[in-house]
C-alpha cells in the first residue's frame, strides 16, 4: 500500500505569515496552485502555522476589501488544522480530507512540513483514481449562500 511519502508534493512554495497576501496570491498564479502553506522558518527546517488557499483570498481579504498587502496570518485557516503524515496510506489520506471536506493536506514529519498532497495528486494516478474520485464526492456540497 502507498503511503503520502509516496505521493506527495515536496517542492512547496511558501509564505511567512507577516508576508502580504499579494504574495501568496502571486505564487498560485506563477506556480499553478490553490494554496500555499503559512510557514515559521527554523533554520533550514519549516513548521507548518496554517494554509492560504485562493478561496481564503477571495472571501477573507478581497470580498471585505481589505488591501492586498494584508498579512497572510490574518487571512490564513490556521484553526483545526488537518495535516498528513509520511506514513499515512492514500486511503487514509483521502478518507481524511473526505471527512474534514478539504481538497489538499499538508504532509509533516514532526510538525515539521514535508510536502503537500492535493487530490488531484490522487486523481492522477490510475491506482487511486477510485478514492480521488470518492473524496472528491464527500467534499463537495452544493453551492450555498454563507
Amino acid at each position: 500500500m502507498q503511503t503520502l511519502r509516496d505521493v506527495m508534493t515536496t517542492q512547496l512554495y511558501t509564505c511567512q505569515p507577516q508576508d502580504p497576501v499579494s504574495k501568496a496570491a502571486k505564487l498560485m498564479r506563477d506556480h499553478n496552485v490553490g494554496a500555499v502553506p503559512i510557514v515559521e522558518q527554523r533554520g533550514s527546517d519549516q513548521y507548518l502555522l496554517g494554509i492560504i488557499t485562493d478561496r481564503d483570498i477571495c472571501i477573507r481579504c478581497v470580498a471585505q476589501d481589505k488591501p492586498n498587502s494584508t498579512p497572510c496570518s490574518e487571512v490564513m485557516s490556521d484553526r483545526k488544522l488537518v495535516v498528513g503524515t509520511l506514513d499515512m496510506t492514500v486511503d487514509e489520506a483521502a478518507e481524511l480530507m473526505a471527512r474534514e471536506k478539504i481538497r489538499r493536506l499538508p504532509v509533516v514529519d514532526n510538525q515539521r512540513l514535508v510536502g503537500i498532497v492535493a487530490l488531484g495528486d490522487l486523481a492522477v494516478r490510475d491506482r487511486f483514481v477510485d478514492e480521488a474520485g470518492q473524496a472528491l464526492s464527500d467534499i463537495s456540497e452544493p453551492a450555498r449562500p454563507m
